[in-house]
């Protein structure tokens, strides 16, 4: 049984109602060093993504719901009425699956919004962009990953025993270098980066996966509703769709399911099916959960006020940040980086902001580099006026108490003044 050290509240760890097998010392000592060095030392002795419970006023900006389709009555009866009429259907891989199937009708309708030539479903985001890349890439094959892309794409690089090289964010040139230095290979890519909204300069790289004889690969969940004509994302905006050889997208963000989508040629498609793990050993979606997605494509298809009064909230919200001194000038969507630095200075912002009814998603290691910790902002559809103007006054009030001179942002905003 894992022994905490003394300072480590309980309550981070309930009493289990059957005590667990002795853990092997090579592997509680790993587990030591969590509660010691990160809860205990860093922490407190609390957890960093947690603290307060949220009062019945609280400001949520912290769902990936940027649309704000959950809750929306058309969507709930439609998965409603799939659910209840449904007597029977089979759990299975979808690689089982064949003819006119309600996943491969809806895999249609997603690549048609996307205006790709095919698409096929995935279990979630992070199984689209692991399956990808692990039958794309393979030992050797180098990889370029930009430095803040997604957690998944470098699972995949592992996932592929393909070599990762790494490339400065959004640095055409450094990715240039590279290129020149390893040869061609696979180009991976956000195309709205999850942890301070910053978007991928997508033009150039279509140009250089073209001159290198390169793969690229985009991943749009972030930008996949919000963005684009219908929501089609930020390639289809730009007119890129082909230009970009793969780009993939979790639905748990403006879709606000449980799924992922890889858009892709037809031929791949089948290919990807008999090639990818994630594909094979895990089973497909039940008819409900397509249901929802079946009804959200129609939604956001016709959702333009809403997308442009998230634009217009980010905007707003975003003029009002920088202007009370915050640097949040690395984004410019509906994601808000609020970079402290150390763990324990995220924690004093952390807190300054819930005692005050405001509740973003606090981001570390390995969310974000070392000593690069922060709270992400997320925004969303239905923000009023007056929830804009009390974050607003929050983080102006709380500037002192925060220490924002001494934030990592700050001080790196300074340098380059």
């Amino acid at each position: 049984m894992t022994t905490l050290p003394k300072h480590v509240p309980s309550s981070l760890v309930p009493p289990p109602s059957v005590a667990a097998p002795a853990l092997p010392d090579w592997i509680e000592a790993r587990v030591r060093r969590y509660f010691n060095d990160r809860v205990a030392r860093l922490w407190g002795g609390g957890h960093l993504l947690h603290g307060r419970e949220p009062g019945p006023d609280a400001l949520f900006l912290n769902s990936n719901d940027y649309l704000c389709l959950l809750g929306e009555r058309a969507l709930v009866r439609a998965q409603a009425r799939t659910l209840l009429a449904c007597e029977s259907e089979l759990l299975m891989s979808s690689i089982f699956q064949h003819g006119d199937t309600p996943q491969h009708r809806l895999e249609r309708r997603l690549a048609d919004m996307m205006r790709a030539e095919a698409g096929l479903i995935a279990q979630s985001g992070w199984a689209a962009n692991v399956g990808l890349i692990q039958s794309i890439a393979g030992p050797g094959t180098p990889v370029f990953v930009d430095m803040n892309a997604h957690a998944s794409l470098w699972e995949g690089i592992t996932a592929a025993g393909a070599q990762p090289i790494p490339f400065r964010h959004n640095n055409i040139e450094h990715l240039d270098r590279q290129i020149a230095h390893m040869g061609p290979g696979v180009i991976l890519v956000d195309s709205l980066y999850s942890t301070n909204g910053s978007v991928a300069p997508l033009p150039a790289l279509a140009q250089v996966a073209e001159s290198s004889g390169s793969v690229l690969v985009v991943d749009e969940s972030h930008s996949l509703g919000t963005h684009g004509p219908g929501g089609a994302g930020l390639v289809v905006q730009l007119g890129l769709e082909q230009r970009v050889h793969f780009r993939t997208a979790s639905l748990a963000k403006a879709f606000a399911g449980r799924a992922g989508f890889i858009a892709c040629g037809e031929r791949f498609k089948e290919y990807f099916a008999m090639e990818a793990r994630p594909a094979i050993f895990s089973s497909g979606l039940l008819h409900h959960e397509l249901a929802w997605f079946d009804a959200a494509v129609d939604f956001i298809a016709a959702a333009d006020d809403r997308r442009q009064r998230l634009h217009t909230i980010t905007r707003l919200v975003r003029d009002g940040i920088a202007e009370l001194g915050y640097n949040i000038a690395d984004g410019t969507e509906q994601i808000i980086a609020l970079e402290t630095g150390t763990e324990p200075q995220v924690k004093v912002l952390r807190d300054a902001l819930q005692a005050r009814g405001i509740f973003g998603a606090v981001f570390c290691p390995p969310a974000t580099s070392k000593n690069r910790s922060l709270v992400r902002l997320t925004l969303h559809a239905k923000l009023v006026a007056a929830d804009i103007e009390r974050l607003l006054d929050v983080l102006g009030d709380i500037r002192e108490q925060v220490n924002l001179r001494e934030w990592s942002s700050t001080r790196r905003a300074a340098l380059t003044d």
